[in-house]
């Protein structure tokens, strides 16, 4: 804990953001409540290679909310990747950013997971995101999966 002047805002004076997402590739009954069970096979490789062309963008109109209250869908993602516990068969993907937008998370969650079935390729990918359109990403991903991970303040301000 530290010290911080009356007019913080835990919300808006946050200068980043970081979300996880856990896919379990097994059922397993302690988990059906904090990961997203998937039954299909997966390829992370080719999830990475997705999630590092979200590095590369700022409009996320395609993976936001319809009819969201904001000014702008332009955010900037600083980390984007999935990691593998082969151990436990489950996947967690990591986000984080300066801000995200309402369901942003979970619709890019859903469209990485079809990447990684394969029914979408990397151009298809780039063609969603240059859509600006949500009806082109994939359906989002359940909610039970994702977590707020941290929050990070510029200290001393």
């Amino acid at each position: 804990m530290c010290p911080v002047p009356d007019a913080a805002n835990a919300r808006f004076d946050a200068i980043s953001r970081t979300y996880k997402y856990f896919v379990t590739l097994v059922k397993n009954p302690f988990l059906t409540e904090y990961a997203h069970y998937v039954h299909h096979p997966l390829s992370v490789e080719a999830m990475n290679a997705a999630a590092s062309l979200l590095l590369t963008t700022t409009d996320f109109t395609s993976f936001a909310k319809l009819h969201s209250d904001v000014k702008t869908n332009i955010c900037t993602l600083y980390e984007a990747y999935w990691s593998e516990n082969k151990e436990n068969n489950t996947l967690v993907f990591t986000i984080r950013a300066n801000r995200f937008l309402r369901n942003m998370v979970r619709a890019i969650v859903g469209t990485l997971l079809d990447v990684g079935r394969g029914k979408l390729s990397l151009e298809e990918l780039t063609k969603v995101i240059d859509s600006k359109n949500r009806c082109s990403a994939s359906t989002s991903a359940p909610a039970h999966g994702l977590f707020l991970w941290e929050v990070e303040y510029e200290l001393g301000r």
